[in-house]
């Protein structure tokens, strides 16, 4: 290990329980053990994902959260003490690994309650909320501390009123809860949270609190709340039970729906630095033990959930600071990196690291870490597609509905919440398997068969090995992907596949295998328009074959069109951006912290966005655009086709051949143009049929 980290190996305390290290794996979604909103009860399986992790150096375990009470029927988890004892064969194991365990109690929502479309008509105020209020979308998660204050997923739909004596219930639900988890072997609860612009959050606000009783008006009555419920936890479990609080320092918000970006000046609406040092100082007096700090509200959700588009350790100096003004030890979270934690550590500005989504892509992350084997981790590149595939479309709403929307999963590892799916064993039958494309799809098809016992040949007809993943891991804030890029590389020189680089396959009946695997990945599309001679693709911008004059335009406003228009903004240039919808970054699937944080940074960087709009033609003037209002001309000295992939059809024949139809398979975009998580499913998924079935 590299000595400039063994400051994360250090113990450290949290109220009266040691610790063996300073590194701590953050609650998130899917990693619940109980599960209490509209599903409840034990999460099967998850034994299976804890078992992955509880001997690989995690030292302290803050799983999922769990809600006081649920969606459907009004039950409350305190009274159903059974729940809780199915989780301690789990906490036994992570005891055995040396591991602690705090369980996330949280109180709700608020106005960042998920709302699908399905659940619309049930909320807003008539006949069918009236009806359907005791058994649906209770008072209990439908409430606010504004009445009429709108809801971040819809801001069309408002909140109802929580009353004096709904916080008295919840209070006193805080404290038998925190009482079942001790009785479960917990060693210490944590409490969600005056954090990320959660209803305790909401409480604590200005700009989301207006009342005139005990719980508005100043900084004490907005935090009463949060301090009456770690009072309660105190004199039900005892003084020396450790309770943690899930800590926004600050809110990084301008108003509803409207996010602050890295670097901006701003009037903050939400808790600002100043505050916030007095606030700490308060809920420490109250009895809270530990502070988990990041920094955002659902306004500002990427400051909380950060994507690839954050620096790296983005909260780490905001924690740094208030870290002065508090005796208690403070976690920071948000892309934390092990040199940079190590560091802050060590000089005391610090006490321990939060780690979330990379436990969910290397579950040996630590040991790795701990070991040495810093090239062997598989890096999260911050996409947040299989983790928290939420979308928010652009204050719209969301179409995701979370009764069957999956989390706590990884585009990058597919076994991750799916141990009780998948097998590793050694395959039934080895096979010589033929993998024609070096893309990712044809690396990972390659990596998993062979790490069954397969013999696997790889073709790829360049010299370089990455397909298009090459091109997107070009922009300057994907540091991760390129780190990705060259763990694939890593793992598949140490897997045992033979590579065979500049080697196109044009006659698949020349390979001697019994499985052929087409992974060749997709081509760019472009517009056939007059002047399209003068446009580049995204993909040749990206992999340098094309410059840029000063106004570059950009044909296509999703996720990559609107990376590109980033990237140029950060270069000096002034791009703009066309898209024929109503919404920039609007697909399925992307999650609403990445695209909010990517169009604030577009707003911040004055990039012109033109809406509605169908791109005509190209001229030596730019752009000649359809709109509702008419043509015009949006200028440009060069302009960019991002308008999507088309699949290599070069194999597409073989598709429809019935004699090789379980000899050959497609992968990836040259079968169906998807995502890096459907490529990586896809060929994974491949590799489980052939080894077992």
């Amino acid at each position: 290990m590299d000595p400039s980290l063994e400051p994360l190996f250090t113990p450290w305390k949290v109220g009266n329980v040691t610790v063996k290290n300073r590194i701590v794996m953050l609650p998130m979604e899917g990693t619940n053990m109980i599960q209490w909103e509209a599903k409840t009860g034990y999460v099967k399986g998850i034994d299976r994902f804890y078992a992955d992790r509880q001997n690989n150096e995690v030292g302290l375990f803050i799983p999922g959260l769990i809600p006081l009470i649920s969606i459907i029927g009004q039950k409350w988890v305190y009274k159903h003490k059974e729940v809780f004892d199915k989780v301690r064969p789990v906490i036994d194991g992570i005891h055995a690994g040396g591991g602690k365990v705090f369980f996330q109690i949280s109180a709700g929502s608020g106005r960042s309650m998920l709302l699908p479309p399905i659940l619309r008509p049930f909320v807003k105020k008539g006949f069918l909320k009236r009806i359907s209020s005791p058994f649906l979308m209770t008072k209990w998660w439908w409430s606010a501390p504004d009445p009429e204050e709108p809801n971040v997923w819809d801001p069309s739909v408002a909140m109802d009123h929580f009353t004096e004596s709904m916080i008295k219930r919840f209070v006193y639900a805080f404290g038998q809860t925190a009482l079942r988890c001790k009785e479960a072997g917990v060693d210490g609860v944590e409490i969600h949270a005056v954090h990320e612009g959660y209803l305790l959050d909401q409480f604590a606000m200005r700009y989301t609190n207006h009342r005139q009783d005990a719980y508005g008006g100043t900084l004490e009555n907005r935090l009463r709340f949060a301090c009456e419920i770690v009072k309660e936890i105190k004199k039900v479990c005892g003084d020396d039970f450790p309770v943690s609080l899930r800590y926004s320092v600050r809110s990084m918000t301008r108003g509803f729906n409207q996010g602050a970006v890295p670097g901006e000046e701003f009037t903050e609406v939400g808790r600002t630095m100043e505050e916030s040092e007095r606030a700490v100082k308060l809920l420490e007096e109250a009895g809270y033990d530990m502070f988990n700090c990041d920094n955002g509200t659902y306004d500002a959700w990427y400051w909380a959930h950060p994507p690839v588009y954050a620096p790296l350790n983005m909260n780490l100096s905001y924690v740094e600071h208030i870290k002065k003004f508090t005796t208690k030890p403070v976690v920071c979270a948000g892309r934390m990196q092990p040199l940079a934690a190590a560091e802050s550590i060590r000089a005391g500005r610090i006490d321990a690291m939060g780690v979330g989504r990379q436990l969910l892509c290397d579950p040996e992350y630590v040991t790795k870490i701990k070991e040495g084997r810093m090239d062997d981790i598989r890096p999260c590149i911050a996409c947040h597609g299989a983790c928290l595939p939420f979308n928010g479309l652009n204050g719209k709403g969301t179409d995701i509905d979370p009764m069957h929307v999956e989390m706590g999963r990884c585009v990058l590892n597919p076994w991750t919440n799916n141990e009780t799916k998948y097998s590793k064993a050694k395959a039934k039958s080895p096979k010589k398997i033929a993998v024609i494309g070096g893309g990712i799809g044809g690396m990972e098809t390659a990596i998993q068969a062979s790490l069954r016992g397969h013999k696997v040949d790889l073709f790829e007809k360049t010299d370089r090995l990455g397909g298009v993943f090459n091109a997107a891991a070009a922009m300057s804030f994907k540091e991760k992907d390129r780190e990705l890029l060259l763990w694939y590389r890593r793992m598949l020189e140490n897997c045992g596949a033979a590579i065979h680089m500049n080697a196109e396959i044009e006659d698949i009946g020349a390979l001697d295998a019994d499985i052929i695997v087409i992974a060749t990945g997709a081509k760019a599309r472009t517009l056939r328009i007059p002047g399209a001679e003068r446009a580049v693709t995204a993909a040749d911008l990206l992999d340098g074959k094309a410059d840029m004059g000063d106004r570059p335009a950009i044909i296509g406003g999703g996720l990559t069109g609107c990376e590109i228009a980033y990237e140029l903004a950060l270069q000096g240039k002034h791009p703009s951006v066309i898209e024929m919808t109503g919404d920039l970054v609007g697909a399925r699937g992307i999650c609403m912290a990445n695209s909010s944080m990517l169009r604030e940074l577009l707003r911040y960087h004055d990039v012109p966005a033109y809406l509605n709009a169908a791109a005509d033609s190209i001229t030596e003037e730019g752009v000649v655009i359809n709109t509702p209002e008419g043509k015009k001309t949006v200028p440009a000295d060069s302009v960019i086709m991002s308008v999507g992939y088309s699949p290599d059809a070069r194999f597409a024949a073989l598709k429809a051949d019935k004699k090789l139809k379980n000899k050959v398979f497609f992968v990836g975009d040259c079968d169906k143009v998807g995502s890096l998580k459907t490529v990586i499913k896809q060929a994974y998924e491949l590799v489980q049929r052939i080894s077992y079935n």
